[in-house]
């Protein structure tokens, strides 16, 4: 009888135990103070177009650089100057090729007398082996004495026209007339082999460069006409289809695609970024569920948003994503049209979280 009660009072005791151990942890999240968000539901588009993002750039442009190794003495460029075809921009100390060519000219002085020298004697001989007075192998050694002087004299002069091609990059001149746009060097820096030093470009011909995933890449088509806009300014440039790459294995599935501008405007400058708007045909024409791209939470390889329970509370839901449209993407599945989504928070929110919906 003694210990049926007293395994009766020892349950009852861890009972009360956990009975006050858990009260605290309930408190805790019920008191927890809610979080400012505000909330919308997605917008429902028919598009007939698909958007990419892109970049601003010239048309004809250069980096220049050397293949020598030098410091910089000189340079008759800065960023904006207008420069001609041919113009000297950047001079490289070239005391070491200046020392090189003068031993390859003498090295010339040299295998010019020995030719000389070789080439008299071949003259020679031949008249006498035409008149029977020197042998065969005799004539065969002079032969051979003079195509060896010859091919010394070739080589000497091969490795000037070598120095000479390595001067061409201690000058560095314009290749071709344009502006200045970017310097990465100043007089007293050492320059180093493909190190890029200036750059060049030729103003008011530019074209969009964009990247388009293999799976819209069918939709795009050369000569196909696209809106271009800026987004620095918002204004709207037509433009051409101009160049698809065929290859993507350099660059992460994504294919280069290269749009033309029909217009040349003073207020466009290489480096700006741009939306191109690709027109899809009626096949490819679909609703689409549309929401701000702020609005989507990315944990690893997965994409998620914040929507509000009937209880008030955050309930964070994965999400496929599919196209683009300016700043906005498309919801292919985990969001519905009329459903509400948070899409702006005062505060840190989280799973489960209790909410102020602000209207």
């Amino acid at each position: 009888m003694n210990t049926k009660l007293y395994i009766i009072g020892l349950l009852g005791a861890t009972s009360l135990f956990f009975s006050c151990g858990d009260s605290p942890e309930k408190n805790t999240t019920e008191n927890t103070a809610p979080v400012e968000v505000t909330v919308a539901t997605p917008t429902e588009s028919d598009q007939s177009f698909i958007t990419f993002s892109g970049k601003v750039e010239a048309v004809e442009n250069a980096t220049l650089s050397t293949r020598n190794m030098g410091y910089v003495i000189q340079i008759n460029a800065k960023v904006g100057d207008k420069v001609k075809k041919g113009q000297l921009l950047i001079a490289i100390n070239n005391a070491d090729l200046q020392a090189k060519r003068a031993q390859v000219n003498a090295g010339i002085t040299e295998a010019q007398a020995a030719f000389n020298n070789a080439q008299k004697d071949y003259e020679r001989y031949q008249a006498l082996f035409s008149e029977n007075s020197a042998t065969q192998k005799e004539m065969d050694d002079i032969n051979a004495r003079y195509e060896m002087a010859k091919a010394r004299l070739e080589a000497a002069k091969q490795q000037k026209n070598e120095i000479n091609a390595q001067f061409a990059y201690s000058n560095i001149t314009a290749p071709f007339s344009g502006v200045v746009t970017d310097k990465n060097v100043e007089v007293g820096d050492m320059a180093n082999p493909g190190m890029p030093l200036l750059r060049l470009q030729v103003p008011g011909n530019f074209e969009v460069r964009a990247s388009v995933p293999e799976s819209e890449i069918a939709s795009v088509e050369q000569g196909k006409k696209v809106d271009v806009i800026i987004k620095s300014s918002g204004e709207t440039l037509e433009g051409v289809v101009s160049e698809i790459s065929t290859s993507a294995s350099n660059s992460g599935g994504q294919y280069t695609v290269k749009i033309a501008l029909d217009q040349n405007h003073a207020e466009i400058y290489s480096g700006m970024y741009a939306s191109i708007q690709f027109p899809t045909t009626a096949g490819d024409k679909r609703e689409m569920i549309l929401i701000p791209e702020t609005a989507i939470i990315n944990r690893g390889d997965l994409q998620g948003i914040y929507t509000p329970s009937e209880q008030n509370t955050a309930i964070l839901r994965w999400v496929r994503l599919g196209r683009k449209v300016g700043d906005k993407v498309e919801i292919l599945s985990g969001l519905s049209a009329g459903e509400s989504y948070i899409t702006s928070v005062e505060g840190k929110l989280y799973n489960g979280a209790n909410l102020s919906i602000q209207q």
